[in-house]
């Protein structure tokens, strides 16, 4: 009984998790700071909550442990600024099509063999994407520049794929608590990359560092202290289909918040995505 207790407690947590994740994107867009000052503020502040709330994330800092870092970095850095020049729903889907980099390279750099059933999912996940570069989205007031924020979002994607491959790499090697010591790393490389480019600092708010606080405390920091307590207890399955919970209420809540509706291909776009991510998960 208190077993299955501690599987459901394991749920709640990974639910609790993506709920963190998908606040981002409208959070993002409501900080007047600038994309550079917001991408360093919230990954410093993230590395601070980060070393706070995991102890293990202070250890086994190596050369791998960078490699893998730096990937993380770029995708930490890439998330904000896209969200700063595209719709957040083109954002996290865009960023949601790492799976297709990951079995496109995996048998290259990890000797994982793409499954037949892999196929309509790299399919789905290729023509999603595409949807969202066809025709030429208009600006908003929260999405000035479709066209880039859509590239970056790409980017994103890429670099998330390397994140995942790394830790993959970082398991096979027998490194332990690579995933917290990936994030620590990882979120003070994208402040300090970053950091040239934020100044002049704008004074800011105090609305505007409630939000960066948010963003590097909870979205980020709290939010992967849950994912780390939550994973050994789930299967990747289940982990997989609880965590989709981040693209699909992502967009629902920069709808509430700004407003803000995707183009007609970007939606259709996403569904496919979201439906590859599903058959994904699943197979």
């Amino acid at each position: 009984m208190s077993r299955e207790l501690t599987h459901n407690r394991a749920r709640l947590l990974l639910l609790a998790t993506a709920l963190l994740f998908s606040t981002g994107g409208a959070v993002v867009k409501s900080c007047s700071f600038e994309p550079f000052q917001v991408s360093c503020l919230r990954s410093l502040i993230a590395a601070a909550a980060i070393l706070i709330f995991i102890p293990e994330s202070r250890r086994g800092w190596n050369w791998r442990t960078l490699l893998v870092s730096s990937a993380y970095a770029s995708t930490l850095t890439l998330y904000v600024l896209a969200n700063k020049f595209t719709t957040a729903a083109n954002a996290i889907f865009l960023q949601s099509t790492a799976p297709l980099y990951v079995l496109l390279l995996s048998p290259f750099l990890l000797k994982e063999s793409i499954r037949h059933k892999d196929i309509l999912v790299l399919a789905l996940l290729a023509g999603g994407m595409a949807l969202f570069f066809v025709g030429e989205q208009d600006p908003l007031a929260t999405a000035p520049d479709p066209s880039l924020g859509n590239l970056l979002g790409t980017c994103a994607g890429l670099s998330w794929a390397f994140t995942v491959m790394g830790l993959r790499w970082l398991a096979k090697s027998g490194e332990r608590n690579s995933g917290a010591s990936a994030a620590g790393l990882g979120s003070i490389l994208a402040g300090i990359a970053v950091l040239p480019f934020a100044f002049p600092m704008a004074a800011g708010s105090p609305q505007d560092w409630l939000l960066i606080t948010y963003l590097g405390v909870f979205q980020v920091g709290l939010a992967y202290f849950l994912f780390t307590r939550a994973m050994p207890r789930l299967s990747a399955m289940e982990a997989s289909l609880l965590l989709m919970a981040e693209p699909a209420l992502n967009p629902i809540f920069a709808w509430l918040v700004h407003d803000e509706v995707p183009g007609s291909l970007a939606i259709t776009g996403g569904v496919v995505i979201f439906v590859a991510l599903l058959l994904r998960a699943r197979s």
